[in-house]
């Protein structure tokens, strides 16, 4: 696609403010109506530099809850007093196939990801980078924030504001550098997106159900749950470990970048978070191999039921067929069982800069869990003790060494495969030299 943002503009910094909500953190960045038109999309409609004229040209403007609208709002935008005081609202590093950009290659766990690949890929993301503000005496006493976005490639999707933002492509072409507020998400799952988006525009006005679900893939207040997708499932499973008082997850839950900010072992931290998109990927992964192609199926008729989805491939989800018979207790009930015993074994006496309390920690402790699930639901057993006794060997692994000290996609498999080998999942042959001193006493090794 053809940019007016110059490649060695690459990365671009904004200031950004933190806002914290029940919801958990969303950052307010000020954007030029050029730069959102090249960054950003919503479902099927986007905007294309027109080298001729240097305006945009706007695809799939169909699929626009009001396309006429975009004129009446461009002839407001060419008015020399307009305003637009309310936030283009977006969602970060999702492609426009809605898969999110993680930095992780997903795979069955036979075969490590690539790591070169997996750094390209994380290198892709949009992250919030965090500094120390030192108070008189030298402390850090908060944060102040950039979002940093390393390419020109569409990885922000439109929640809510596409007509603004679109209308500027038929505005003047000198309105494109208009600035406007933005508030922006990091890592929000699908489901939610949705869910803010049907609630902000049926507190405005009646939203049809129908355009809900085309956008966003999800009939937000009519859906049963015997038609729930394996991300609003995973969704409603961690809002669950995030108030359930019997989960060690409770109040550990919110929306934030999974990036954990640099300043942060320089800052107290009383309790530890994790962001939602990190908990939901890792629920998804026990229940789809394939959970676009999942939604894509239930999305076909109004009536299908995950019922009739179907196993998939064998050696898949450990649990698939949980998840196709509507066993979701079962489900919830191991998961929040895991937690808590990871929380005991990992997280609650470990350093504060440990980084199995991180994003990329939090990541491999549910792909073990993926791959330890199975053997545990075929004997009957998804105890909290089913679970010690199956994680214990791991626990002395020291994950505050400087070697996972690179949070991202890769440290991710370098966590997961130190973790493998002292739980006898692989061979200590499949170490990278060096990473035999993580072999604990109690490693079960095979």
């Amino acid at each position: 696609m053809a940019s007016s943002i110059p490649p060695e503009a690459f990365p671009l910094r904004l200031k950004a403010l933190r806002v914290d909500q029940p919801i958990g953190s969303f950052f307010a960045v000020v954007m030029t109506a050029r730069m959102l038109l090249e960054l950003s999309y919503t479902k099927a409609v986007s905007a294309e530099l027109d080298p001729t004229t240097g305006g945009y040209n706007v695809s799939g403007t169909q699929r626009l809850q009001d396309p006429k609208r975009l004129s009446a709002i461009a002839d407001y935008i060419d008015q020399v007093d307009a305003t637009f005081p309310n936030s283009i609202i977006l969602a970060a590093n999702f492609r426009r196939d809605e898969t999110r950009i993680e930095g992780d290659i997903d795979s069955d766990l036979d075969d490590e990801p690539n790591e070169a690949e997996a750094q390209a890929e994380f290198s892709r993301r949009w992250i919030i980078e965090a500094q120390p503000v030192l108070n008189e005496a030298g402390e850090a006493s908060s944060e102040t924030y950039e979002l940093v976005i390393p390419t020109g490639d569409q990885l922000a999707r439109v929640i809510d504001g596409q007509h603004r933002l679109f209308a500027f492509a038929e505005a003047e072409p000198d309105r494109l550098d208009t600035q406007l507020l933005c508030a922006i998400f990091m890592d929000l799952p699908p489901p939610m997106q949705a869910t803010i988006f049907a609630t902000i525009n049926s507190n405005q006005k009646p939203v049809d159900k129908s355009l809900t679900y085309e956008l966003f893939g999800y009939n937000v207040s009519d859906e049963r749950e015997t038609e729930w997708s394996p991300e609003k499932l995973a969704v409603f499973l961690a809002r669950r470990l995030a108030t359930d008082t019997e989960s060690r997850m409770a109040g550990r839950i919110a929306v934030a970048p999974i990036n954990d900010f640099a300043s942060a072992q320089a800052i107290p931290k009383t309790e530890m978070k994790i962001s939602f998109a990190t908990i939901v990927g890792g629920i998804v992964r026990l229940i789809s191999s394939n959970p676009k192609a999942d939604a894509n199926k239930l999305k076909k008729s109004f009536f299908a039921k995950r019922s009739s989805l179907g196993l998939g491939r064998a050696n898949g989800p450990p649990f698939r067929q949980l998840y196709l018979n509507g066993d979701d207790v079962l489900i919830y009930a191991a998961t929040r069982n895991f937690v808590n015993v990871v929380d005991e074994l990992f997280w609650r006496e470990a350093d504060p800069k440990s980084f199995i309390r991180k994003t990329v920690g939090v990541q491999a402790l549910f792909d073990v869990y993926r791959e330890i699930a199975g053997s545990l639901l075929e004997a009957g057993d998804l105890s909290e003790d089913a679970f010690r006794a199956r994680l214990a060997p791991a626990r002395k692994i020291d994950f505050a060494n400087v070697r996972f000290q690179n949070a991202s996609g890769s440290n991710r498999t370098a966590i997961r495969r130190i973790m493998r080998v002292n739980l006898g999942l692989i061979p200590a042959s499949e170490l990278p030299p060096g990473d035999e001193q993580f072999i604990t006493q109690e490693a079960v090794l095979i």
